[in-house]
């Protein structure tokens, strides 16, 4: 398969196994939910009437009193007892293998190539980490919303790019599929993809 270099007059030849495959919607999504699922904290925490301090001794006696009975004032019902099913740090990961979140990546990637969403650069880089090069070099190719992918990050690029919104650098052993999907435009350069062919291969 070939395809159109920018700024420059020629073409790259690239893998048919990446850039030209039939979109599975069924398997992107589930790496999408994954990905999405893995990212959350869960860290929440609260204290049973195991862990919240207080005495274990009986306040009262059993009978009497005309009280209520009760047996600690670590109890949920009293105020500052313990949490009747007390949340507990929790991991939200889903298990997704290597084969089908690659299977899943060249599904984005041969989809970006359908919707003229992917540009090949043979060099993406600016001469000095400043916000309006890389603004001036994007607005040069009508482009204000992009996701670079470089085989090696560029300190210029990484420090210019972070007061744009909406332009991330990311190499490619970063990238990740709701990136993908999410940005309109995506930026590549020529050792960056023959990098993801022996990835994904």
């Amino acid at each position: 398969m070939q395809l159109i270099v920018q700024e420059e007059q020629s073409c790259i030849s690239v893998s048919d196994i990446i850039f030209k495959k039939k979109f599975n919607t069924a398997l992107v999504h589930q790496v999408v939910t994954a990905y999405l699922a893995s990212a959350r904290q869960g860290s929440r925490a609260q204290k049973n009437r195991s862990e919240v301090s207080g005495s274990g001794k009986k306040p009262w006696r059993q009978k009497g009193t005309g009280r209520a009975r009760v047996g600690s004032i670590r109890s949920p019902i009293w105020r500052t007892g313990g949490v009747t099913f007390a949340a507990k740090p929790k991991s939200y990961t889903q298990k997704i293998n290597k084969k089908m979140y690659r299977g899943a990546l060249r599904s984005i990637f041969s989809k970006l190539i359908q919707q003229n969403r992917l540009f090949i650069f043979k060099n993406f880089s600016i001469s000095q980490p400043k916000t309006k090069l890389l603004f001036d070099k994007l607005k040069s190719i009508s482009l204000h919303e992009a996701y670079i992918i470089v085989n090696k990050v560029d300190d210029n690029l990484l420090l210019a790019s972070r007061n744009l919104y909406k332009v991330c650098v990311h190499e490619v052993k970063s990238i990740d599929p709701v990136s993908l999907i999410n940005f309109k435009n995506i930026i590549i350069t020529i050792a960056a993809i023959k990098k993801i062919e022996t990835i994904l291969i």
